[in-house]
């Protein structure tokens, strides 16, 4: 497709829709394009809220790209963890509609925004490394500390289970679940709704609470590709 994602704006809500006509993989253009949308949602917006496509959320970093040889699959981690790293440390309330699939580095996508709306339906959610003989990186393994709840911390990442929707919700991937045809029409007010929390005190609160994790992450991420690539 050539809008990867698509801008839009409700109000105040910027809202970043995803749509490669697949699967959703971030690829450097879906990371650029991404990026571009978070960049006009600073100038324009308060609250950013990201949306997939029906039934797939993302599946992650494109394999395709990350099989192009070591110095492409470097080029890809070193972006895409930048991306999840500045949605994690946003200045605005990000809020994602999670539409269906996500997994891998669409997981991480959940675990770095504020406020998760997912969906009912046969999808699956998780941190699948380990279960298909990778190694976790630093960056899901800081933001599943924070974001999942302690009695799936094991199962979430060492053992690299994959979670349906309601489970997804209990673990700490997603906030609330509903009926996937209100899926677009709640996120949107639930992003409507941070609206009142949106502005600099928000921003200051979230350096504060984020930037000791955001900085162990950029001053491990060098060691951490190294061990990705034995």
């Amino acid at each position: 497709m050539d809008e990867l994602v698509r801008y839009e704006q409700e109000g105040d809500v910027a809202v970043l829709r995803m749509d490669d006509g697949k699967v959703n993989v971030l690829g450097h253009a879906m990371i650029e394009a991404l990026s571009a949308g978070l960049d006009r949602a600073e100038r324009e917006a308060k609250v950013v809220l990201i949306l997939g496509r029906p039934g797939k959320f993302s599946a992650g970093f494109d394999l395709q790209e990350l099989g192009g040889g070591p110095a492409r699959a470097e080029a890809l981690l070193r972006s895409g963890f930048g991306l999840l790293t500045r949605i994690y440390g946003f200045p605005q309330p990000v809020v994602i509609g999670c539409s269906g699939h996500a997994l891998a580095a669409g997981a991480l996508l959940l675990l770095a925004a504020d406020l998760r709306v997912g969906c009912e339906g046969p999808f699956k959610i998780g941190l699948n490394e380990t279960a298909i003989g990778m190694y976790l990186p630093i960056l899901p393994q800081v933001f599943a500390g924070d974001r999942i709840d302690s009695r799936f911390q094991t199962r979430a990442t060492l053992l690299g289970e994959i979670f349906g929707p309601q489970a997804a919700t209990e673990a700490g991937y997603l906030d609330l679940c509903v009926k996937a045809e209100v899926l677009e029409a709640t996120a949107l007010s639930r992003a409507t709704g941070l609206l009142q929390v949106a502005g600099p005190h928000f921003a200051k609160t979230k350096a504060s609470v984020r930037d000791a994790s955001i900085e162990r992450i950029r001053s491990t991420l060098d060691d951490d590709l190294a061990r990705l690539s034995v």
